[in-house]
């Protein structure tokens, strides 16, 4: 697997797939999320459209630099945000969403890319987002999926979803591999597939079992704050995804997200929750074709 260092201390692990002589497309993964929540196949369809595809382990998580030595109490965090005692908040928490969004565009200047299109999930949506923000000139367009503004009105998780992802997963491997059926609360009504979820949870275990780099990154989330203002002032081209079906971040999320960027196009997804089911893949992969051609 190869590993980019993109700033002093920080090191990505990363993949591509495609011909490095064609556009390329970042893939941002989300919350704790490794880069195989980008499935191998959907990333090698998208290259086959012509695409450099390129997805990677956000800071934290797989096989990335991780943060041993600053470890976060989450319950500690979310009461002190709670408080408005923003700065002890952030006193816990050793980056800023910024620093995991730069990692990203650190790795393309690694790859010696000097633009490409950016695709982010969920979190991710939030960092490739950032990434569009403070630096235009590096992002050809954005791809916002599955992701909101950090206006908290917006996007909010169901109960049931919010109790799901706030219960400990057990640290033993068939535990492990079980408890990623919970994921269904969130997943396409249609589509969503427990066998799926296990698989990808068995191939995470086996990779990079590594539950603590998710309170940092959920730390550096959640002070990051809204968006909104500077995705009004957005000029990148930009597209929102979002499954009418995701329990986890309301598709009001992605509505909002399309409203305030000028000229932004919407795709909302009947059969999608906060997943990417294959029969969805053809609508998935050609939008993002159409929207990176």
């Amino acid at each position: 697997m190869p590993i980019a260092d993109v700033s002093p201390g920080v090191s990505i692990a990363y993949e591509t797939f495609g011909d490095p002589g064609d556009a390329a497309v970042l893939l941002v993964m989300g919350l704790g999320a490794q880069m195989l929540g980008w499935d191998e196949a959907l990333c090698r369809e998208l290259a086959g459209r012509g695409r450099y595809v390129i997805r990677y382990d956000n800071r934290d998580c797989g096989l990335s630099t991780r943060f041993d030595e600053h470890p976060v109490d989450v319950g500690q965090f979310m009461a002190l945000v709670s408080a408005g005692e923003i700065a002890a908040a952030s006193a816990l928490v050793p980056y800023t969403i910024q620093e995991v969004a730069d990692d990203g565009l650190n790795l393309l200047t690694a790859l010696g890319i000097e633009r490409a299109h950016v695709v982010g999930s969920s979190v991710g949506g939030m960092l490739a987002q950032v990434m569009a923000i403070s630096r235009p000139e590096r992002v050809l367009t954005l791809t916002s999926m599955m992701s909101s503004t950090g206006e908290p009105e917006y996007g909010k998780a169901t109960p049931e979803a919010q109790a799901a992802i706030a219960a400990p997963r057990p640290a033993d491997r068939e535990g492990f591999i079980a408890a990623a059926e919970r994921d269904l609360v969130w997943a396409s009504r249609r589509y969503g597939d427990p066998a799926v979820l296990r698989d990808l949870a068995a191939r995470s275990y086996d990779r990079a079992y590594y539950p603590a780099g998710v309170g940092r990154q959920l730390g550096a989330a959640t002070l990051g704050g809204s968006r909104a203002d500077a995705l009004r002032e957005l000029k990148v081209p930009t597209l929102v995804i979002h499954g009418l079906d995701d329990s986890l971040i309301d598709p009001s999320g992605g509505k909002r997200t399309a409203e305030l960027v000028p000229g932004a196009k919407l795709l909302l997804l009947p059969d999608m929750g906060h997943d990417r089911p294959r029969p969805l893949w053809p609508q998935l992969i050609g939008a993002i074709e159409a929207h990176t051609a």
